[in-house]
């Protein structure tokens, strides 16, 4: 064999080995290789990522706190009783508190106490009524007697308890005291449990001992 027939096939072997490395090449990679290049059907490339994605946190639910319930008063307190107690704050020396003993009141009291109405935050029919309820019960009537000094806001002298107004004051005590009497006479004992549901209306009807 000659020199130009062995360049000849060297030649030819060489070219045979650079034809088969790309297809070795080929074979070899991996199958996510091959998977990432694919294109897609649209003729798009496909492109695909091994990674999976990390999932959020779930944000926490904040749920609010239950909102406790108002307590259930089971003796409302009269209005009347706090419109007193607003005088008896004001005005201590014409409205002393219980057990201290009331004392006559001027004549037109009344008229006096308008000028103080936003003050006590009062309307002037709630005025009234609280006015009327303070000069009853027998802690009033019990101080209404003949000649008695009356007072003004200030506790100041301001007239005397006539001898009208006197007997006035008595007959209505009487009356309050045989209407107690009835009452017990015609109402037959309560069993003891019944007691506080008994006594309840009872003491909202007196605020006039204050």
């Amino acid at each position: 064999m000659g020199f130009e027939q062995l360049a000849k096939l060297r030649d030819q072997l060489s070219k045979s080995a650079k034809t088969k490395a790309p297809a070795r090449a080929d074979r070899n990679r991996a199958p996510s290789a091959v998977s990432k290049a694919k294109p897609a059907a649209d003729g798009k490339p496909d492109v695909r990522s091994d990674r999976k994605p990390h999932p959020r946190p779930a944000k926490p639910v904040s749920k609010a706190p239950p909102q406790p319930k108002p307590p259930v008063n089971a003796n409302p307190v009269d209005p009347v009783v706090v419109h007193i107690g607003r005088l008896q704050k004001r005005f201590p020396e014409a409205f002393p508190k219980n057990p201290a003993p009331k004392v006559p009141l001027k004549i037109g009291i009344f008229e006096d106490l308008i000028a103080h109405i936003a003050e006590l935050k009062v309307t002037q029919l709630e005025l009234r009524d609280a006015i009327k309820v303070w000069c009853r019960g027998s802690r009033y009537w019990s101080a209404m007697s003949v000649d008695a000094i009356r007072v003004d806001l200030s506790g100041a002298e301001a007239g005397r308890v006539s001898p009208e107004d006197a007997v006035r004051a008595q007959k209505l005590e009487e009356a309050r005291v045989a209407r107690v009497a009835a009452k017990a006479q015609a109402t037959p004992a309560a069993p003891a449990e019944a007691a506080p549901a008994e006594s309840a209306p009872a003491a909202a009807s007196e605020p006039s001992e204050s």
